[in-house]
């Protein structure tokens, strides 16, 4: 699926990099390589009928990372001087904070175990178990200690974060490019444990974004709130999803004692 989204829009490939560290997660190096194979294959297939004909010209101009946008249609960056936007050095510049926001989520965030995130490239049957005593009611215990998200959720935060912070960080948004991320941000709000009180300021956070992205043409005080909202929010991920220490004193057992049973 995700190759061949890939194939309609590459903006997709956001998305790539949390469903790298879940299929690592999952099945190591050695299980994760056939997955990726599908989606190389998957691109060649669909390229075949280009690739017989002009393969320079469709590789080139399909995934063209170093295209440039013009500055009239910016909406995150209207406050910066046109020479600065087109500028390679500022380019390189948010694709290393880029990069670096996505090795501290992955390192402290998407993260969760103790051990050494190389681990992901073994095998899992061959992976340290968190402790041999542990039964299955402890382990799901401990991980809602770390995480307030089930493995469901979790598994949705790292996509929806891995996108998010290549939204942050693109070299240009353009008024179309609001539907990358705009199905995402409720959850990325409301993800995190929040007090009854702290939902109209997330709900204030909606409202500025969408006034920014309707704001045309954009300036910049629409742009500035822009990576403002957006700070926020990757604020609120960073702070709202910090593991916290796991007690190692076991849960409650649900079943009833012998006193409880004779009571009964």
């Amino acid at each position: 699926l995700l190759s061949l989204a890939v194939s309609v829009k590459m903006n997709i490939l956001l998305f790539a990099p949390g469903l790298l560290f879940l299929l690592l997660q999952r099945f190591g190096l050695l299980g994760c390589i056939p997955k990726l194979c599908i989606c190389a294959l998957l691109q060649v297939v669909l390229g075949l009928p280009f690739l017989l004909v002009n393969p320079v010209g469709y590789l080139t101009r399909s995934f063209d990372l170093g295209r440039q946008f013009q500055f009239k249609w910016t909406v995150n960056w209207r406050f910066l001087p046109e020479e600065v936007f087109q500028n390679r050095v500022f380019h390189a510049a948010l694709l290393l904070a880029h990069l670096a926001g996505l090795g501290l989520f992955a390192l402290h965030r998407w993260h969760s175990s103790k051990e050494n995130i190389l681990t992901l490239l073994k095998d899992p049957a061959k992976r340290k178990p968190a402790s041999p005593r542990l039964t299955v009611n402890n382990i799901l215990w401990q991980a809602s200690c770390v995480c307030p998200l089930n493995a469901s959720a979790w598994i949705v935060f790292i996509l929806f974060s891995s996108n998010f912070l290549g939204v942050c960080c693109s070299r240009s948004l353009h008024y179309q490019f609001y539907v990358w991320y705009f199905h995402t941000l409720p959850y990325l709000l409301w993800c995190t444990p929040t007090t009854k009180l702290a939902h109209m300021p997330k709900v204030l956070l909606l409202g500025v974004i969408e006034l920014c992205w309707n704001t045309y043409p954009s300036t910049v005080c629409s742009s500035l709130s822009l990576h403002i909202c957006h700070g926020l929010i990757l604020l609120q991920l960073w702070y709202g999803t910090a593991p916290t220490p796991v007690s190692h004193t076991p849960p409650p057992s649900k079943k009833p004692t012998a006193t409880s049973r004779k009571a009964q």
